[in-house]
């Protein structure tokens, strides 16, 4: 199929590409990697009536260190942010991002434009919720910054306000006990996610304290499983995974069922749980889990 008529502009800065955005209201999109807009558009599944592309705006790619975080700016390519500074500083990033897609779409989409899509089976928005990100957007008169978990609202739904363009995402440094745990399952290597586990913590000994963890591909968005993470940090992980038929709402299609998604991700809660909890905490830091 062919994409519906329409018009296209390549604003120069952001002021312009918001004043687009507010002239022509909902029949306006911001363009950043099109990944998924431009599949959209072919199969007729989108028709704005104009493409706002933001790839001339200047100032909204790259990954600098400041004041405690890691920002990286909106229209950062899925590759780009495999930098030694987030290999350093945000290893949980590094372990996700060989797990998006495949080249030719690291090669182009942006963190920006998959936070602001918010497909639950993605990558980017549960490491934003299980790092306690923040989301920052610009509309035509503020800036806001939003928690990351109010952030994702339910399916392709967010807190974008009419208008809004994300910006950047800003992670918290890690502290020096903190560990993380990142594993994915699916039918093929590049495919979307069966279900997925996007896990921070800070360890002591063997003990887990201030547990995050964010499954994808589980529900209309991603999940912070509080009661499973309680589980843990009492060290049941068991329980823990017991605690996930409370939390987690699965899809059900004809190739894979609810309860299946389910058993996946206790299995993977149980292989994450045990990574974390063991080894030194530079190991699980800086090369993985």
């Amino acid at each position: 199929m062919k994409a519906p008529d329409f018009a296209y502009a390549r604003p120069a800065s952001l002021d312009a590409a918001l004043a687009l955005l507010a002239e022509h209201g909902e029949d306006a999109v911001p363009l950043a990697g099109g990944q998924s807009l431009v599949t959209a558009l072919n199969m007729r599944l989108s028709a704005p009536g104009l493409l706002v592309d933001l790839n001339a705006i200047p100032g909204l790619a790259g990954v600098t260190e400041a004041d405690g975080a890691v920002r990286i700016g909106a229209m950062t390519r899925h590759r780009d942010v495999g930098t030694a500074l987030v290999r350093e500083r945000l290893p949980l990033l590094a372990a996700a991002l060989p797990h998006i897609a495949h080249p030719a779409i690291r090669n182009r989409g942006t963190i920006g434009g998959s936070v602001a899509l918010a497909d639950p089976a993605s990558e980017w928005p549960a490491c934003c919720l299980a790092a306690g990100a923040t989301i920052v957007v610009q509309g035509l008169t503020a800036e806001r910054r939003i928690a990351a978990a109010d952030f994702f609202l339910g399916l392709y739904t967010t807190a974008l306000e009419p208008g809004e363009i994300v910006t950047a995402i800003e992670f918290p440094l890690p502290g020096p006990e903190s560990v993380w745990g990142f594993e994915e399952l699916s039918r093929r290597h590049g495919d979307y996610a069966l279900v997925g586990l996007a896990a921070t913590a800070k360890r002591t000994g063997s003990t887990l304290t201030e547990i995050r963890l964010a499954f994808f591909s589980v529900s209309d968005r991603p999940v912070l499983a509080v009661k499973a993470a309680a589980a843990l940090e009492a060290g049941d992980v068991a329980g823990a995974q017991a605690a996930l038929a409370d939390e987690l709402d699965p899809p059900d299609d004809p190739s894979t069922k609810a309860a299946t998604r389910l058993h996946l991700a206790r299995v993977i809660l149980g292989r994450v749980a045990g990574r974390m909890r063991g080894g030194s905490v530079s190991e699980e830091s800086h090369h993985g889990v």
